[in-house]
């Protein structure tokens, strides 16, 4: 379960809530802890960078909010960020230093590290996005399941009871999503992996892999 862990999906310093990975192993540990975290981080944060807007949320003097985007708190919109027409952003999000979330984009209880893309018609909730990933057009991240019950992580033969009924994608580092791509819940994708478009994707992905369809899975090749 070592591909799972935090420590081999992320780099903590591409992020401001670094802090909320204190004392956990696995990423979706972190996510019942997001709304309160950012409550607790956006009133220090420098208030010659960074305005507040209205109660709980905090925007970057330097980031781009287009006026007919939706902002709900909590919420932290970072440095250079860029949160462009229509997009909808439903509260417990935290949209990292130069990510974009684009046009009719909707986000809920999410982490967008660094230079996160989910620039067209993207649905992000329940997850967390490593530094530079991106989701290609209208690819989404299912987080509640079919059944209603408690999401379980899956790698291989080995299941990991994540006690959540709502858990959309883990995405590591430099993660490529393909255009209209479903990530069920639980999904984790390891760093530097690229998934397929219009791909259909449950359980875990190691990194540097490709996934094309259920059960066609290879790894890259390092040249």
């Amino acid at each position: 379960m070592e591909g799972l862990m935090i420590k081999n999906l992320y780099n903590l310093e591409e992020t401001i809530a670094a802090g909320l990975f204190d004392g956990l192993d696995y990423p979706w540990q972190a996510l019942p802890k997001i709304g309160e975290f950012i409550l607790k981080l956006g009133p220090t944060l420098p208030k010659d960078e960074y305005d507040q807007v209205g109660e709980d949320v905090w925007i970057a003097k330097s980031a781009d909010v287009f006026p007919s985007a939706y902002v709900h708190g909590p919420a932290i919109i970072g440095k250079e960020a860029e949160v462009r027409q229509c997009a909808f952003i439903r509260g417990n999000a935290i949209v990292g230093e130069g990510a974009v979330v684009g046009n009719s984009t909707e986000l809920k209880n999410v982490v967008l590290f660094n230079k996160v893309q989910v620039p067209h018609y993207n649905y992000v909730g329940d997850s967390i996005l490593g530094y530079k990933a991106h989701m290609g057009a209208g690819s989404i991240t299912s987080n509640v399941k079919a059944d209603k019950m408690l999401v379980k992580v899956s790698a291989g033969s080995e299941r990991i009871e994540t006690g959540l009924k709502k858990f959309g994608a883990m995405l590591g580092d430099n993660v490529e999503v393909g255009c209209n791509a479903v990530l069920n819940p639980g999904t984790v994708i390891g760093r530097e992996s690229n998934v397929y478009p219009t791909s259909m994707v449950r359980g875990f992905v190691p990194a540097r892999s490709i996934f094309k369809n259920t059960g066609e899975v290879i790894q890259k090749k390092i040249v």
